[in-house]
């Protein structure tokens, strides 16, 4: 069932959403050459402390830590290490959450390790750039496959492919709500997008083919052909107006 959110309860999500915007202004400055992704992750506990929240994914289902950071070829899920350390030229993708009054904030952003090569840069432009496709194709009237064909488009067009195995989703008083919102599909398919539905759109894109496989550690995500993988997350609400992002700073 799709749940569908009142405005205060919106408000209330832009508030745990405006908190993990944030963070990500304050994490980028971290993210250079040498630095352990455990840095990170310790940034982000004492980030959500700071702020009076709780961490949306330490715990869920087992997962052990704040954030996902996943490098290169780590599509998603990826454990924070003290033994992984960031090198020239790397990518990395950071996927945080909060639990603020009850609901969820949710946001992914993939940044690059110094200077990193063409394709790289390349790959990450053309993730960033699908999820604002998707963003537009957010309002009432459309239906998910709008969403999801306006990712699939814009990523292939670059020369990219679409993980098919992971999915973005709905969001509010749970981390994953319905409907799920694949980044692939037909325009016109779909749920009916309505006022009030919030959505989780986060465009997970390769670099070489869309299989993926899971590591021995349960977790992270990895292309199967060990290509580079790029991720951007935002939460969107659908509104009488449009598309309203809940995840900015």
């Amino acid at each position: 069932m799709i749940i569908i959110k009142s405005p205060p309860e919106i408000e209330a999500m832009r508030r745990a959403g405006a908190i993990v915007g944030q963070f990500f202004e304050e994490v980028k400055s971290m993210i250079r050459p040498g630095i352990a992704t455990f840095d990170l992750e310790a940034f982000a506990e004492a980030y959500v402390q700071r702020h009076g929240v709780k961490g949306a994914f330490k715990g869920y289902l087992g997962y052990p830590a704040n954030l996902c950071t996943s490098i290169n070829e780590e599509v998603v899920h990826g454990i924070p290490s003290r033994k992984r350390v960031l090198r020239e030229g790397d990518i990395v993708s950071i996927d945080f959450g909060v639990v603020r009054e009850g609901y969820y904030g949710d946001a992914a952003r993939t940044y690059p390790v110094g200077a990193v090569p063409d394709g790289a840069a390349k790959l990450m432009g053309a993730t960033e750039a699908a999820l604002g496709k998707a963003i537009e194709a957010t309002r009432p009237g459309n239906r998910i496959g709008d969403i999801s064909f306006a990712v699939q488009q814009t990523a292939e067009a670059a020369g990219f492919s679409i993980v098919r195995d992971f999915v973005g989703h709905g969001i509010g008083r749970m981390l994953h709500e319905e409907p799920q919102v694949p980044n692939f599909g037909e325009s016109g398919t779909g749920p009916l997008l309505a006022p009030g539905m919030v959505l989780a759109i986060e465009p997970m894109v390769n670099e070489g083919r869309y299989e993926v496989e899971i590591l021995a550690d349960g977790w992270t995500v990895v292309t199967r052909d060990r290509k580079r993988s790029a991720h951007f997350e935002h939460m969107a609400a659908v509104t009488e107006a449009g598309c309203k992002i809940l995840s900015l700073p």
